[in-house]
Order: structure tokens, then C-alpha cells, then sequence
């Protein structure tokens, strides 16, 4: 690849490689530190809020390997577009392992087994990221913890930033990357699939899922089916039923002896008005961001994984409604396995 390392093969090569670097490998220091693979000024987005270069690479690591020391990373899927000459734009979905036995942002240790995953988008030219967004499931970190998701998003709020955090459209800013996908008919259509369903489309569904699809959604929840992903999609736009939902980006890729795939970076900005997953309406102003990845089959969408951070939800709709108030976070009783 023109401008990155002989090393790296490709693209995905690359992604995956960085990913065991820095979270298995903690790759933070000595002969291969952050700096080689990481622009000074690239933008980390992430739900929780805005930051910017290594050292704030370094601040998320270190804050979740405290918690979860064995923390291991393993790359799913890659999906990806552009050029090394103009600049590479990846959508990658991590599968995360881990035992909750450190001290940290989740309580003391309670020694349980966790696993979640992480979507997330990264821009790279000359060897170095400019640009990362990225979902973690933190609702399934606690769930398997035992910490309740809006308790923990309040206590949260003791230590956030107001200026960067939680993120918002206000506090963005431009950044290098100002692509919104490729001309792949599966992006395209997988993007038509959802905008459809998030205007009322629902219908659209059973015709566009394969009937034995699998969903895996936040919270690590699991469901099955077109039914399924109308439970999940008409749940999240029942929550914000007026709300703005938006794709940014979408791209695509097929390839010998691979089913085909897709990949989207969404969001939903609006009031929380609406019955659902985060209680009673309380008219908060909302931002949520969202990835959405699938595979395609013979007989429609057959495996998709889809993500929000539920956590950074709870901390606007808290924030807005004046329950944001400095507690402790609760420690998790040890595990009995």
C-alpha cells in the first residue's frame, strides 16, 4: 500500500494489526508507540465525547485495562474504501474478551467473564490514522457486571466535560475525511432498508430479512429474524419519534467465496418524546451515534449487527432532566462461577 508500512498487505491487514497493537498488545510506549500509527490532531469520536490525538488514545486504554487487565481484541469483519493515495476509510467490528478483576470506571473488581463488542470507522493516509469513530457496547459491560445501565450513566456524569461530553453535533468539528461512502448497491441498499424502516417503513422488513436472520444489538442482545429487527428499529424510533435519523456514511464490498456485506455509520438527533427502552418521556434533546454492519444471502439481510452506546444516551437524557448528580458507582458483587 502506497505510503503505509511494507508489513501491512492491506487495508484490513492494517486495521486488525493496529487493533491487537493497542488493546492486546498495549502497545503505548516503546518501539511502537501511538504516534507511528496515530496523527497528533486525529479526531477520536465516540459517544462518551470528543477528543483529540495519542494522548487521548492513551487516556481510553488505560481507563479500561485498569478494569479489565486480561483484555483481549479480536477483529471480526473489516469493510473498507478509498485509495492509499487519497486516503483509506475502514468499518471494523471487534469482538472484546476480558475478566472484570481491576479496579475502575466499573466498580471494584467483580471478577466475572465479559464480552462485547466495539463498531467503529477509522481514516488513515501515510501510515497513520487521522480520523476514528466509534461505538462500545457498554450496556453489555454492565449488564454481565450487574450494574445497572442508567445508575452508572448518572454517577458517569460526576467526571464528564460539558465542552466535549457527551458527544453532540455542537462540539464536532471538521475533520480530513469528508467522504460519505462508495457506490456499492449493498451499502446503498442496506442504507435504504434502514432509512425506510426509521420513517415508518416497518413493513418492509419480512420482504428485505432473511426469516432465519440473526441480530446482534446493544446490550448484547440477540434476536432472530424480520420480527426481530422490527422490534429493534421500531423500539429505537418510538424512543425519538421525531427525531432526525441520518446516514453518514455507507459503503460496501463483495468478494470470491465471502457473502455479501455493507456497512453504515448513522445517527438520531432529536427529543426523547416517546415510550421505550430508556423510560417514560422526558423531552431531552438527544444525539445518538450509530453503526449498522450486515451480510446478505439468497434470501435478504441475513446477519446484521447494529450499535448504539446506551450509556451516553442515559447521560444526555440525565443532564437535561437535572438527574446528573455525583455518586459513587456501584461496585459488583463477585462472582460465584
Amino acid at each position: 500500500m502506497q505510503g503505509f508500512d511494507a508489513e501491512f498487505r492491506d487495508y484490513p491487514d492494517y486495521l486488525r494489526k493496529l487493533a491487537q497493537l493497542v488493546w492486546s498488545r498495549r502497545g503505548l510506549g516503546g518501539s511502537q508507540p501511538p504516534e507511528r500509527f496515530w496523527h497528533p490532531h486525529a479526531i477520536l469520536r465516540r459517544p462518551g465525547g470528543i477528543s483529540f490525538g495519542p494522548a487521548a488514545l492513551r487516556a481510553e486504554v488505560f481507563e479500561l485495562v485498569s478494569a479489565l487487565p486480561d483484555l483481549e481484541a479480536a477483529t471480526e469483519e473489516v469493510i473498507c474504501t478509498g485509495t492509499p493515495r487519497r486516503g483509506l476509510l475502514g468499518a471494523q467490528r471487534l469482538v472484546f474478551s476480558a475478566t472484570h478483576s481491576g479496579e475502575g470506571a466499573f466498580g471494584g473488581p467483580g471478577g466475572r467473564r465479559l464480552r462485547f463488542r466495539v463498531l467503529a470507522e477509522l481514516h488513515a493516509k501515510d501510515n497513520r490514522v487521522a480520523e476514528l469513530w466509534a461505538v462500545r457496547d457498554t450496556g453489555a459491560i454492565l449488564r454481565q457486571i450487574g450494574l445497572p445501565v442508567a445508575d452508572w450513566a448518572r454517577g458517569r456524569l460526576a467526571f464528564h466535560d460539558p465542552e466535549t461530553q457527551p458527544f453532540r453535533p455542537e462540539v464536532d468539528v471538521a475533520g480530513p475525511y469528508t467522504g460519505q461512502g462508495d457506490d456499492s448497491h449493498w451499502g446503498m441498499g442496506f442504507a435504504a432498508l434502514v432509512e425506510e424502516m426509521m420513517a415508518g417503513g416497518f413493513s418492509v422488513a419480512p420482504a428485505r430479512y432473511d426469516p432465519a436472520a440473526w441480530l446482534c444489538l446493544p446490550g448484547a442482545e440477540q434476536r432472530r429474524g424480520p420480527e426481530g429487527a422490527e422490534r429493534f428499529w421500531l423500539g429505537l424510533r418510538a424512543a425519538f419519534p421525531s427525531a432526525r435519523f441520518t446516514v453518514h456514511h455507507r459503503m460496501g464490498e463483495e468478494a470470491a467465496r465471502r457473502p455479501p456485506r455493507a456497512a453504515l455509520r448513522w445517527s438520531l438527533t432529536g427529543r426523547h418524546e416517546g415510550w421505550g427502552r430508556f423510560g417514560p418521556p422526558t423531552g431531552a434533546e438527544v444525539h445518538v451515534m450509530g453503526f449498522s454492519q450486515a451480510e446478505f444471502g439468497p434470501a435478504g439481510l441475513r446477519r446484521e449487527w447494529s450499535l448504539y452506546d446506551e450509556a451516553a444516551v442515559w447521560m444526555q437524557i440525565h443532564l437535561a432532566t437535572g438527574m446528573a448528580a455525583a455518586r459513587p458507582v456501584p461496585i459488583a458483587a463477585p462472582s460465584r462461577a
